[in-house]
């Protein structure tokens, strides 16, 4: 199919500063599981907040993918209390992500979340957040493991897929493992989502809000090795499969595990 037909995914970024330098990024694993998962397009949106029109840019858009970071979303957003003095934060993202994620929603254009992007699509959805999950009483260390043989991106815990829900039915069986780099999560979620996995210590791993064409946000990684898990590449392909049919290209994928 010519690359001008193709679907195209937004991608927010995140602001960084490099050598006092302020730059727009995200880490390559996200475009390269866009391109090579999906077939789509990837298209990075700057973090600048108000100063771009979200209908504008969802206009020229097929999905959304919401990437982690190693910021967390500002408690302001949710009305939480003050951050931790270490917390990292992003607002310039958050001003760019919320209204984002309400207008695609309303506009029913396809959504996929990951770590912070889970999080955002929570809070932009009336849902709220724990920002320490590991100082929680009964919790386990959500946070990333460096010191795994598998590095930190390996198989962290599992997660039990709720029963009926689109993932359980997406890969075909209740539970998983899942990797984990996370402090912020899910506390409340937002009252039209669906809680689609949890942890053993009860936090919420993944949600999606029915009545939509897809919108899926996952606490874990999928991106990381995509084509070698079969949850995740039958995760991006049901992502695709729901941003070709928004573009109307017409195209079949196949949207379950081998």
């Amino acid at each position: 199919m010519p690359a001008r037909n193709l679907p195209i995914i937004g991608i927010p970024t995140c602001m960084r500063t490099i050598n006092e330098r302020v730059f727009h990024g995200v880490n390559e694993r996200y475009p390269n599981a866009i391109i090579d998962a999906t077939g789509c397009l990837p298209l990075l949106i700057p973090a600048v907040g108000a100063k771009i029109d979200v209908c504008a840019v969802l206009d020229r858009l097929d999905g959304l993918l919401l990437t982690g970071s190693p910021s967390n979303v500002h408690p302001s957003q949710y009305g939480g209390e003050p951050s931790h003095p270490e917390t990292m934060h992003d607002m310039q993202r958050d001003a760019t992500t919320l209204p984002l994620i309400r207008e695609a929603v309303r506009r029913d254009v396809p959504i996929l979340a990951i770590c912070r992007g889970i999080q955002e699509l929570n809070v932009a959805l009336g849902g709220t957040l724990h920002q320490r999950v590991h100082e929680l009483p009964g919790r386990i260390n959500h946070r990333s493991r460096k010191d795994s043989p598998d590095g930190p991106y390996g198989p962290a815990h599992s997660v039990t897929l709720s029963s009926g829900g689109l993932l359980a039915a997406l890969i075909g069986t209740t539970e998983v493992m899942v990797n984990s780099l996370h402090s912020q999560g899910i506390d409340r979620s937002g009252p039209a989502l669906r809680v689609e996995a949890v942890a053993p210590d009860g936090q919420i791993e993944a949600v999606s809000l029915p009545g939509t064409r897809f919108v899926v946000g996952v606490q874990w990684h999928p991106e990381y090795k995509v084509l070698e898990n079969p949850l995740s590449r039958a995760l991006f392909s049901m992502f695709a499969q729901a941003c070709f049919d928004a573009a109307g290209a017409g195209v079949k994928i196949a949207t379950r595990a081998a």
